[in-house]
């Protein structure tokens, strides 16, 4: 299964991408915004938006390439480990 991490606070990626591993998921991490971000983005099973965290603009991005698809779109006020094991444990 592929996630895709939008949002977050740099220092947290490699434990973001760990927590992924444990659940079996492939994980992009996109913690600021890059050159066409939606583009990159791919087609993952899950998007999870730290909305805290993320710019206005990459949540614009995020939710239009979700939009159409078989993408479910998780969004989560709190970008901490925690917060990230709740999404993916209701998810898988």
């Amino acid at each position: 299964m592929s996630v895709v991490i939008i949002g977050g606070h740099e220092r947290m990626e490699a434990r973001y991408e760990e927590i992924c591993k444990k659940y079996h998921c492939k994980a992009k991490i996109f913690t600021k915004m890059k050159t066409d971000l939606n583009h990159k983005i791919g087609d993952p099973d899950l998007m999870i938006l730290f909305t805290s965290t993320a710019s206005h603009k990459m949540v614009q991005c995020a939710v239009a390439k979700s939009e159409g698809g078989h993408t479910v779109l998780r969004r989560s006020h709190s970008s901490s480990a925690n917060a990230l094991i709740r999404i993916l444990e209701n998810f898988v």
